[in-house]
């Protein structure tokens, strides 16, 4: 552990699963919004879908940059400077006048919001090693848990009393108060004798060294594709929940309290689990819940003919405790197969993520979206191939301990 921040390691965690939250709020606090956003801006509801996909396009792009430019300019001041600028996009959402600078202002927020979660990642690997690294980041990840819960009930509940825009202007002032919090708390990790030179062919150098990792593909994908299972559902949240459910506006927490306290369990068994199984084990557990809950949601799907609650949800939350029981380990092994750019790593994972997420808001979800059988069928796809990568690295990962 980096000695030199020792003392703020109890602030570390809150504040780098605050951090986190950007993603997730500035995505699930609007779906409650569509229809009154729609009718305001005179969208349709395929343009309203654009607003999740331009912001995730956004945020996949920039996040090539955000963890390389930590690692040459120090992790603090590209968290502060990613803040700051979301802070403004979400203003400009609230005072937008039409689906176009909507769009715009909304894919300003995407290119700022992964710089909390891509640094504080690499944070939290130049602080802490094995098991302590895989608790802390099971820490981050149950705290982050929070925003995606509580994201679309602050939303319906928002526009039951105030405009969409007050839902904007609530995230501006979440991001001016976590900047403050930044300023004063949040230490810097990655001293200058470890940095790296910002260049073009640096960047290419480094990107092309993890791109000739064999291994690194395949552990991308497991670890996205099980998120991406999850957010087969997240995305199509206003048609799951209005239209499938039949439920209102104010009650988005059908589909997301049961799938983020799903995440939260995962994430707080992995850190139990640290240390007293391995790495290998605990994905392998984590796999078998998700393949069991992806089966069985499909014969819910399949069996009722009309969705309801809470059986159409409980496969859901069953699945994310295997999402987050993996999603720590997966992550930490993903960083330290390049100790000297963790923040490149973190960048590209982020990225490969982000491009499958962005597909699914975009393409998929509006497809998806009308057949509760169609939507499992996307997540136990989805959770299939990330098992597919999981044993591919682990093939491949064999092959390198019997080459060396």
């Amino acid at each position: 552990m980096n000695a030199s921040i020792a003392p703020r390691r109890r602030l570390l965690a809150p504040l780098l699963a605050a951090l986190a939250m950007f993603g997730p709020f500035s995505i699930d606090t609007i779906f409650p919004a569509f229809p009154a956003i729609g009718a305001d801006l005179h969208a349709s509801p395929f343009a309203m879908q654009q607003t999740i996909s331009v912001y995730m396009v956004a945020y996949a792009l920039m996040s090539l940059l955000h963890g390389p430019f930590s690692d040459a300019l120090g992790r603090r001041r590209v968290i502060l400077a990613g803040v700051l600028v979301f802070a403004f996009a979400s203003l400009g959402c609230a005072f937008s006048n039409s689906i176009g600078e909507l769009l715009a202002f909304r894919a300003l927020q995407g290119m700022s919001a992964g710089a909390g979660l891509i640094v504080g990642r690499a944070i939290i690997r130049d602080c802490f090693d094995g098991v302590e690294a895989q608790k802390l980041m099971s820490t981050v990840s149950m705290i982050f848990g929070i925003a995606p819960a509580i994201a679309p009930i602050v939303g319906g509940w928002v526009v039951a009393f105030a405009r969409w825009p007050m839902i904007f202007a609530l995230l501006a002032a979440f991001a001016t108060a976590l900047w403050l919090a930044c300023l004063a708390l949040l230490p810097e990790t990655h001293q200058r004798e470890r940095r790296v030179p910002l260049s073009l062919r640096e960047l290419a150098t480094t990107y092309r060294l993890i791109g000739r990792d064999r291994a690194f593909v395949p552990l991308v994908l497991a670890g996205s594709l099980n998120f991406n299972a999850l957010w087969v559902y997240i995305s199509s949240a206003p048609a799951f929940v209005l239209d499938l459910l039949k439920l209102d506006a104010q009650h988005f927490a059908w589909l997301f309290v049961p799938a983020i306290s799903g995440m939260m369990t995962g994430a707080f068994l992995s850190g139990r689990l640290a240390g007293r199984l391995s790495p290998a084990t605990t994905v392998r557990l984590g796999y078998a819940i998700m393949l069991g809950a992806s089966t069985l949601n499909l014969l819910c799907a399949w069996w009722l003919p009309q969705p309801r609650v809470p059986w159409s949800v409980i496969p859901i939350g069953l699945h994310a405790i295997g999402i987050g029981m993996n999603f720590p380990t997966l992550t930490l092994l993903l960083l330290d197969r390049f100790p000297h750019h963790r923040g490149a790593a973190s960048s590209v994972q982020a990225f490969i993520s982000l491009v499958i997420s962005a597909t699914i808001a975009g393409v998929l979800a509006p497809v998806l979206s009308a057949n509760p059988v169609r939507l499992a069928l996307g997540a136990l796809l989805a959770t299939l191939l990330g098992f597919a990568g999981w044993h591919v690295y682990r093939s491949l990962t064999r092959r390198e301990r019997a080459a060396a």
